[in-house]
């Protein structure tokens, strides 16, 4: 017999269980004396009304002729949608997922009138109540052999769950293969899903390493492991564990960046690079964490805030901008655009550092202003927004204190590190460039903002401390 539409149709609506995730949907089913109607997957308004957006991929149902079929207890490595279209189930599911709630089970009845969203990692079982039901479900990820090999399983008998089954399940149908589940106490937990950094060997990559490096759910990977630019090498690489992507890969030879050969391979990794992890992210449904700079900006603003139009001046700046615009079109990223990087490896505060002690006086910018960024600061803030989860999107991050030219910092470089700061000249950049016999845009030196100040409102507001750039380049040359 079909299940006959309520007197009075529910309101969408979204209710969360005791099972972090698993969520109860009531679906709005209108009917009269020829049968009902209802929107049983409607994104728009499922999202607003709290349901994720776990993009489904593949469609499945299972019908069940007679009354006690009984199958699970399943989890899988996809998130699912479950509804009835004809019928009535009864729906069990345990957390089978590592963590505080590993075990915790929650019961419901399923009509065509109630979905249930189960996500990655929580068990799921049903036994038919009113047949023939149809039972439906939408999943995140297509089924394989090899997705399947990644299942865990509980017995439908567990003692620990107790689950209070409407027919005994000495009197319902049951496989051989569900009848064999192992007992909770000897389920291994599914793991939460992993972070991936990319890019490992640069300056952010060693930062986020070491940051990272007493996590057990963390991969970091090379360019030799994950060339971002080359197609057929993602299309080889699973990113199907990751939950969060990181992407501290970027070619940043701004000046090289001018040049022919320097110009295509900027756009291949900045821009088809970040392309490749978009569509990876996608797929994965990962967060994609992206880096981008100050050069997006051409530096006429005293100050940029993360809603200012992009305007770069040159070709580094155009593909780190480009690459932004890709990342955008993926809704779960937080771009994080910083200036004037200083990490492990080579770089201006060391470049002045040696020049101090080897006797040498330079002549450096003065008409550049910004602030420093140090790696292991930016990775504490992508940790924080990892951790913290504030409202996706774009924050800057790099130190505070009071914005000084290129200059003024390398006199610091000579301080700090007991030389006379006097030993260092300012000049206007043109005149720098003029002593070489170069200007910027003429092919070998790339034109830069003249002002790279980012506003550091957006990340303190949640709750992010950002740290002087004095205090932070102390820090830095003292450890050597």
């Amino acid at each position: 017999m079909t299940a006959a539409a309520p007197a009075g149709p529910k309101q969408l609506a979204v209710h969360t269980t005791p099972i972090p995730g698993l969520l109860v949907i009531d679906l709005p089913v209108h009917g009269d004396q020829r049968g009902w109607f209802k929107e049983n997957w409607q994104r728009q308004k499922m999202v607003a009304a709290g349901l994720p957006d776990f993009g489904p991929v593949q469609n499945n149902i299972s019908f069940n002729q007679a009354i006690g079929v009984t199958r699970g207890i399943h989890a899988e490595p996809w998130d699912k949608y479950i509804s009835v279209a004809t019928g009535r189930v009864f729906g069990a599911w345990v957390d089978l997922r590592e963590g505080p709630t590993f075990g915790a089970t929650y019961w419901h009845q399923i009509t065509p009138d109630t979905a249930i969203f189960v996500p990655r990692g929580v068990g799921n079982a049903f036994q038919t109540l009113e047949a023939p039901a149809a039972y439906t479900y939408l999943v995140s990820d297509h089924w394989s052999e090899a997705a399947q090999s990644q299942y865990t399983f509980l017995n439908l008998a567990d003692e620990t769950a107790a689950i209070p089954w409407p027919i005994p399940l000495a009197e319902a149908e049951l496989s051989a293969k569900d009848q064999a589940h192992p007992r909770l106490a000897d389920v291994t937990p599914v793991p939460p899903r992993r972070t991936l950094v990319v890019g490992g060997g640069g300056q952010l990559g060693r930062a986020l390493t070491t940051r990272w490096q007493g996590r057990a759910d963390v991969d970091v990977v090379d360019r030799d492991r994950l060339d971002v630019a080359d197609a057929d090498c993602v299309a080889a690489f699973d990113f199907s564990p990751y939950a969060v992507i990181v992407n501290a890969a970027a070619y940043t030879a701004v000046d090289t960046a001018e040049t022919p050969e320097g110009r295509r391979d900027a756009w291949a990794v900045n821009v088809t690079g970040a392309r490749h992890l978009v569509e990876a992210a996608r797929k994965a449904r990962a967060t994609l964490v992206h880096v981008s700079s100050d050069y997006v900006f051409d530096g006429s603003r005293e100050s940029h805030d993360e809603t200012e139009a992009l305007s770069p001046l040159g070709v580094y700046g155009q593909t780190k901008a480009a690459g932004d615009q890709l990342v955008a079109t993926w809704p779960d990223h937080y771009i994080v655009r910083t200036s004037w990087v200083i990490g492990e490896g080579t770089n201006f505060v060391r470049t002045m550092a040696s020049l101090a002690e080897r006797g040498i006086d330079p002549s450096v910018v003065d008409d550049q202003i910004g602030r420093l960024t140090f790696t292991r600061d930016l990775a504490a803030a992508i940790d924080h927004l990892l951790t913290a989860r504030p409202e996706l999107g774009v924050y800057n991050v790099t130190a505070g204190g009071e914005p000084l030219s290129w200059a003024a910092i390398a006199a610091e470089v000579f301080a700090l590190t007991g030389h006379d700061r006097a030993r260092v000249t300012p000049v206007p950049t043109a005149e720098y460039y003029a002593a070489q016999g170069k200007a910027e845009g003429d092919g070998t030196v790339a034109p830069r903002p003249r002002n790279s100040v980012l506003e550091l409102t957006k990340i303190e507001a949640t709750g992010f401390a950002v740290g002087d750039q004095w205090e932070a380049l102390r820090e830095y040359l003292q450890r050597g």
